[in-house]
């Protein structure tokens, strides 16, 4: 049975005052683009993610462009990206199936989303909350660990079932917000190795600084 934190609404008040205004910080025009920014992502800092796309897109700007481009122009210019072979042909299939089942638009359901080539439930949800101020839980790396360490899912949970465990705790309504908040809190103070807690605002209402001190 899972250990929820019984002060979620204490802690969503803290994190939306430490955050009051939240947005993606992926470089985008588009719907498209942030699907393909979201994709190149994986793995990869926003900074790094951010210093390709711009190049990217004024080469390639549309569906279109990247389902006639050569292979190894889009794996050239995501290389620095990490893991660019798969990217680059999960990219380029991703656009052609858009031109092929939706004339090229972005579809606004997660279901639709997740059948894209290279499109999970997580890139799925930054697209819907993003793009179409569609609730998501967005569950990256940081979302995983803090909802951990402050009781919301078990530890052993992998993204999925985090997800839907997210969902049961945190109010529809502030599902994007809190994956949002809970990223750049991970990234500023809930720090994977070693988390700055002499500085965090949630230290009193964490599960794993109560478990270890008794």
């Amino acid at each position: 049975m899972l250990n929820i934190n019984s002060n979620i609404k204490k802690i969503l008040k803290i994190l939306k005052e430490l955050y009051p205004v939240v947005g993606t910080a992926l470089y985008h025009k588009n719907s498209f683009q942030l699907l393909i920014a979201t994709i190149l992502s994986a793995r990869c800092t926003d900074k790094q993610v951010n210093k390709v796309v711009k190049k990217l897109f004024q080469t390639f700007p549309a569906p279109k462009d990247f389902a006639e481009a050569d292979l190894k122009s889009i794996e050239k210019l995501i290389y620095s990206t990490g893991y660019y072979k798969a990217k680059a042909n999960n990219i380029q299939k991703c656009s052609e199936m858009l031109l092929k089942k939706y004339n090229g638009d972005i579809p606004n359901s997660l279901e639709r989303l997740i059948e894209l080539p290279g499109v999970g439930r997580k890139t799925a949800n930054v697209v819907l909350g993003s793009a179409f101020g569609i609730p998501g839980m967005v569950v990256d790396t940081h979302v995983l660990r803090i909802s951990a360490r402050l009781g919301f899912i078990e530890k052993t949970q992998d993204a999925t079932k985090a997800e839907f465990a997210l969902m049961k705790v945190v109010p529809k309504k502030d599902w994007n917000d809190f994956s949002l908040r809970l990223i750049f809190f991970g990234r500023q103070i809930c720090i994977a190795r070693k988390p700055l807690c002499d500085k965090c605002p949630l230290y009193r209402l964490c599960t794993e600084h109560k478990n270890s001190s008794g």
